[in-house]
Parts: C-alpha cells; structure tokens; sequence
C-alpha cells in the first residue's frame, strides 16, 4: 500500500534547544543506531508501565485519566493518548501500546496472542483494548498479505481486514494498514547494533537501496530506495514469485513441490516454516536422507520446522542436517537475486524467525556462497553487507513508527482544561 500524508524526515534543533520536525510528503527513515532505542529493547520493553488502579479515574464514557496534583500542570487533567501498533503474522499477533516522545517510541505495553484463536483482527485487538485501557491517538498494523486500497485479504489467516472497517469498530478518526515487511523495513530504523549479527560487512559506510528478506510463517519482502538523504520503504510480495532452481538438485526438489501443489510453486514453498518440512520431505521422499521413527514421532507432535531446526543444528539427524543446509542455500539464493533487484548496494537484512534459530548455519560459507553466485556481477554482491535481524518486535515497532509519523511526534500525555 502507498502510504500518504505527511511524515518526518530528520529534525532541526532550535534556537532554544528544541526538536522541531521537518514534514515531508513521503516518509523517510534513518537507519542509524540509537542509544535509547538499545535502552528501549532491554529485557524490560515488555513490562507495562501502566498507572496503579488507585491513580485512575475511569467510567464507561471516560478513557482512562490520571489526575495529578495541584503542582503539576496546574491541577489539570491529562489523557494518555497512545499509539496503538500490531505484528499481525499467520501464527503470532503482537500488539502493543506506545507513547511517541521526541520522535522516538517509548513501549508501555504489549502482548502475543495466537493469531488462529480470534475471528478476526478487531476481536484481537478488541480484547486488548479492553484490558489495557487508554486512549488511542492512532494506530497502525502490519499485516502479512498484501496491502491494497486499505485492504488485506490476508493469505495464512481466514481474515480480511479493512481499514475503514476498523475504523469504525474501534471509534478511531484513523487506521493504517501496511504490509508486514514494510512494517519491518521501517522498523529498522527503531534498531540499535546490538540488534544484528553481521553475515557480511560489505564495504564500509555502504549507500543506496536496501533490502529486507525475512522467512517465517511465510516469505516477505521490502525493499528502501535511498534518495541521497534518506531510505523510502516501500512493500513488495516477491515471497509468491517463481521459485528458481540454482542447481540439479534444487531443480528436483521444484519438480517435486509441482507435482505436490498441482502448478506454481514459489519462493515461499521453500523458504518459510512450511517450506522447511516441504524441504525435508523432498530429501526423505526422494531417499536422499533417512526418516528414524523417534523423528517421525517428534516431527508428528510438535512444530515441524522448529523439530527439522533443532536436529538439524545438534547434528543428531543427518536428513535435517540436509534440509537445514538446503534451505539455507536456497535462501542466500533468493536474498542474492532480492539484492539485485533492488540494486541494494546499502545493504541485504535477513529478518523472519527462522534466520535468528539457524544462527549458526547461516554463518557458515554456503549462505554467503549462494548470495554472491550470480555471475559476473559476483564482484557486486561480495561488497553488500549482510545482516540478520535479532530483534523478534521489528514489525511492531516499524507500526509504530509509521502511526507516530503520522500523527506527529508527540503522542502521550495530552493535558485538558
């Protein structure tokens, strides 16, 4: 979806010290590490900062209110007016409020709920509204599938969600909708370095375009166009695109998943949760590798790509050792041909939940091998740094980045007369 209206480029300092945002039609983002968003992504991000019961004043027509004491804000009254932000994926919904103070996102509360135990998005976010009560400034979701006209069909949940419709369910002047990966792209800037694990350093201080590849439930992808300033993410939903076999065996394994899924078979067959078991399945069925009973039963009571992971990196079963190994290549393929695309000189992040389980296969040479193994443009890729994303609320904060610029900086404590 395009997103619109106006947003925050970078900021100037005034003559008194202040911060005084710079608006601009399109949004820019700043990927640079911050000191307070490290602070901010600490062990105690999740903790609720709500106010004690006996601080509040609440009623069925009063959002929550704090009255403070007559030495403050001259005995006036203050809303907390807060950003509303979701992660919404095909397995986990996160949802969390946050102030924005300053341009930057302060988190006050936030909860995982499984996606497939609601109806629908608003029955979610309903719930948690209902427990966390404040007044919501805005708010603004990332939602697998694609976004378009304010509108998701969303393709690994029994959901359509609509903008307008959610505005009208949750009373808000205003929803924002965006992809999950766009949610993700601009959550980066939300990072600190401690939030990556660096693949490859690439040349030093790397310009231009970026790109964001992120495998879990399913396959997403971002990209930000770099205008000489500032990055412009934009979505994309090359997850669904022809998978492209690098090699004899990868080309068995795409005639296999034909003939399993009756036609297409894309990127997402096999680079994602599914893709993984789809994967070793191939190597299994094919007698490329043998299935032990105790594995079968493992694999049957529990997450088969987390089982496939697991033994895969403990070396336990030579097959998922296999499978890991192949998805990984295939993924440094796809994350090559992503940099490529999108000319990504400035850099190729890895997000997802699966790259932070695999650590220590995507380390290894065969990832990197994959990515660079395009020719004569080798030269090219071996100079784009490569980083995986450690930090699991990237989606969530990019929301509520974007809510924040839309609405403006400062969305917190409102006072009233």
């Amino acid at each position: 979806m395009a997103d619109t209206g106006e947003t925050y480029r970078n900021r100037a300092i005034g003559s008194s010290g202040e911060v005084k945002p710079k608006r601009l039609s399109a949004i820019g983002v700043r990927l640079s590490a911050r000191k307070l968003s490290c602070e901010l992504h600490s062990n105690t991000q999740a903790e609720s900062r709500q106010p004690s019961a006996d601080s509040l004043l609440t009623s069925p027509d009063d959002p929550i209110t704090r009255w403070p004491d007559s030495s403050s804000n001259n005995g006036r009254k203050t809303i907390l007016t807060m950003i509303l932000a979701g992660d919404i994926g095909g397995t986990s919904a996160r949802l969390a409020y946050f102030e924005g103070q300053n341009g930057r996102l302060r988190p006050i509360v936030e909860e995982v709920k499984h996606s497939h135990d609601y109806s629908s998005l608003y029955a979610a976010v309903l719930e948690f509204r209902d427990k966390h009560r404040y007044q919501i400034g805005t708010a603004c979701f990332g939602v697998a599938g694609p976004v378009n006209e304010g509108r998701v069909e969303a393709p690994n949940l029994p959901w359509i969600i609509d903008e307008k419709e959610l505005e009208k369910e949750l009373r808000l002047n205003k929803v924002y909708l965006i992809n999950d990966l766009l949610a993700n792209a601009h959550g980066l800037s939300e990072l600190c370095a401690e939030d990556f694990e660096v693949i490859a350093p690439g040349v030093p201080e790397a310009k231009g375009n970026r790109a964001v590849i992120s495998a879990g439930t399913g396959l997403g992808e971002a990209g930000l166009y770099w205008d000489g300033d500032v990055h412009h993410p934009f979505a994309a939903e090359g997850g669904h695109a022809d998978f492209a076999p690098a090699n004899e065996l990868q080309a068995k394994l795409w005639h296999y998943l034909h003939q399993k899924f009756g036609g297409h078979v894309s990127w997402e067959r096999v680079l994602s949760g599914p893709g993984q078991f789809n994967i070793y399945e191939f190597l299994r069925d094919t007698g490329k590798g043998k299935e032990e009973a105790w594995l079968a039963d493992e694999i049957k009571a529990g997450d088969a790509s987390a089982v496939i992971s697991k033994h895969g990196l403990s070396g336990k079963s030579p097959l998922c050792v296999q499978a890991v190994n192949l998805f990984v290549e295939i993924y440094g393929a796809a994350a090559g041909n992503l940099a490529l695309k999108y000319l990504a000189t400035g850099g190729v992040y890895i997000g997802g939940g699966i790259a932070p389980k695999i650590l220590l296969k995507m380390k290894e040479p065969r990832f990197f091998q994959a990515f660079c193994d395009k020719g004569r443009l080798r030269p090219l890729l071996e100079n784009i740094p490569v980083r995986v994303v450690l930090n699991d609320k990237t989606a969530l904060l990019g929301a509520g980045h974007v809510a924040m610029m839309h609405a403006g900086s400062e969305v917190g404590q409102v006072a009233i007369g």
